[in-house]
């Protein structure tokens, strides 16, 4: 399961937790294959890999947009003689109550098109070559929170658990032909999508660095799962008294984002 020589395809690798896992990964000697839509970007994280003496490519693509993800996958198929492993990093997140989202059924359409839709699309497009490799594994970007009952992320959430289930599918289908498959599950970390919600500052965060330290844990061993115990925990126990653990725990959210609130203001 070493890291070094595999060709990975990294989504989301123009920041935050993608960049970091760019540079870990090119380290251990992979050879990185970095998408995301901003090219300058792309480019810089290529730069910093390739001084470094590591291997990087760019491809510029709006995931969303089903004749980009169509050509994107057709030029790393067509550039890469294998493809090892799959990282669906690319991501949105919205923070909303469901009363506010009443006329706004777009926040759950864009946030479903990149965190599932487009990460299913590249999976779709790619496994072929995998298959035909006799090996591959997926790596699919997920949160500890959709292992507890956490409010005001529904549309991320849902994004989130679709892409979960889809996970457990693939490997439930695939696993006997090569394809391994891992999620993994972080808890809040300190990134350019977290930093919108401006109460978030003062709350203690995992730092991109540690996160991308978790991705390369995925390929460097690929488990089923990678994530903390409290996740598992907060697992097992909704998945057994799902009605008392969402309820009980309310309170907590509530008053964990009223002290935020009142940081934010000092």
């Amino acid at each position: 399961m070493s890291v070094s020589g595999k060709t990975i395809v990294l989504t989301g690798s123009s920041s935050g937790i993608g960049e970091q896992a760019a540079y870990q990964l090119a380290r251990k000697g992979a050879r990185l294959c970095l998408v995301a839509r901003r090219e300058d970007e792309l480019k810089r994280v290529q730069q910093a890999i390739i001084a470094e003496g590591g291997k990087a490519w760019v491809y510029p693509a709006d995931l969303t947009d089903e004749a980009g993800l169509q050509s994107v996958a057709d030029r790393i198929l067509a550039e890469h003689d294998r493809v090892d492993v799959l990282v669906n990093n690319a991501a949105r997140s919205i923070r909303r109550p469901i009363s506010q989202a009443l006329d706004r059924l777009h926040d759950y359409q864009r946030t479903m098109n990149i965190n599932y839709v487009a990460a299913v699309g590249l999976t779709l497009k790619l496994l072929p070559r995998m298959l035909a490799q006799g090996r591959g594994q997926v790596v699919n970007i997920s949160t500890l929170s959709s292992q507890v009952p956490i409010p005001l992320f529904s549309a991320y959430l849902a994004s989130k658990t679709a892409l979960e289930s889809f996970s457990r599918s693939l490997l439930a289908e695939m696993g006997d032909q090569g394809i391994d498959v891992t999620v993994v599950y972080y808890p809040m970390v300190r990134t350019p999508m977290s930093s919108q919600t401006s109460i978030y500052k003062h709350m203690p965060m995992m730092t991109p660095d540690k996160a991308a330290g978790w991705i390369v844990k995925a390929v460097d061993e690929g488990p089923a799962r990678v994530g903390s115990l409290m996740g598992t925990a907060g697992s097992i126990a909704l998945a057994a008294l799902p009605g008392p653990v969402t309820r009980y725990t309310q309170p907590l959210f509530r008053l964990m984002d009223k002290k935020l609130g009142q940081k934010a203001r000092q």
